[in-house]
């Protein structure tokens, strides 16, 4: 007998899957535009960037130069002769350290001062309720709005009234408060529900301890911000310096970098000298800026956690 072999059934084959389907025309088109534009706004970006930092660099570059090459060659970012001189010459010919003393004295009082005095002030218009609260509130904006350049002859003229004159007192006094500070103070305040301050007043506590004790540890974003702004403005202050002293003693580094510039060291140019000055004065600007850039930014964190 012959054996009847039967065929094997062959294993099912698994269906091709089917091709996804093409994106749309359209959407492909504005996924491009849009890659296009920030693309295009990145360039822009770092062109604007280049041509505001340009500046600097000429200048930190200038810094380093001789006399000649940065007369001659102002504009070259690498000097051909690498030279210290400007800088020996700030510590002998210059009374920097008497200037950078000043400086820091000066600066350091307003900002504590302006600090302190704001955020009071910000609070009594924030919390206090009061006959002519608006109206001072509505003076102190129009304040802002005047240029600080028009009030400088009426602040000279005060300050020779009360004797303040070419005084570390009347460099001082005059910026202590600032309309601005007091505007920041106050717009935060507003921001941190008045239930937080409940508990301590069933306790007894006054106006001013609750403000100190519950509320202006609240406020520590704000005041970081002012801190920077007013060390800022303070230390690059020329204006009112200019008007409210007149005594070499009293020079800040803003004057006495000034008093570079009008030619008192003699003739020539002197580029790599005034440079290297003001690049010393910037650098402790640029630090602080450096490290506090992130809570300058962020200035409801404490509204939030109340």
């Amino acid at each position: 007998m012959t054996a009847v072999t039967t065929p094997q059934a062959s294993p099912p084959v698994a269906p091709e899957p089917a091709p996804r389907p093409a994106p749309p025309r359209r959407k492909r088109s504005v996924a491009w535009r849009l890659r296009t534009g920030a693309g295009a706004s990145y360039v822009m970006l770092s062109v604007l960037a280049l041509l505001y930092i340009y500046p600097f660099l000429i200048t930190l570059s200038s810094a380093f130069k001789t006399d000649d090459e940065a007369t001659n060659e102002p504009l070259r970012l690498i000097p051909q002769t690498w030279s210290f001189a400007s800088f020996e010459r700030l510590f002998t010919d210059v009374p920097l350290p008497l200037w950078t003393m000043n400086t820091i004295f000066v600066t350091i009082t307003i900002t504590l001062g302006r600090v302190f005095f704001d955020s009071l002030a910000g609070y009594a218009l924030s919390r206090l309720r009061f006959r002519g609260r608006s109206l001072i509130f509505a003076s102190l904006v129009a304040v802002m709005a005047v240029p600080g350049v028009v009030l400088l002859i009426p602040r000279f003229l005060i300050l020779k009234q009360f004797g303040m004159y070419d005084s570390y007192a009347g460099m001082i006094v005059p910026l202590l408060v600032d309309a601005a500070g007091i505007f920041i103070m106050k717009q935060f305040f507003e921001s941190i529900p008045a239930g937080v301050e409940e508990a301590a007043r069933l306790d007894g506590a006054g106006v001013f301890r609750t403000f100190w004790t519950i509320v202006l540890p609240m406020a520590r974003p704000a005041l970081v911000t002012l801190f920077i702004l007013s060390f800022q403005g303070s230390w690059n202050e020329f204006g009112h310096f200019i008007v409210s002293r007149q005594s070499p003693e009293t020079n800040t580094l803003t004057t006495g970098i000034a008093s570079l510039f009008s030619g008192q060291l003699g003739s020539g140019n002197e580029f790599p000298l005034k440079m290297a000055a003001a690049v010393l004065m910037t650098i402790p600007i640029a630090i602080m800026f450096f490290v506090f850039q992130k809570r300058l930014t962020n200035t409801t964190e404490g509204a939030e956690k109340g």
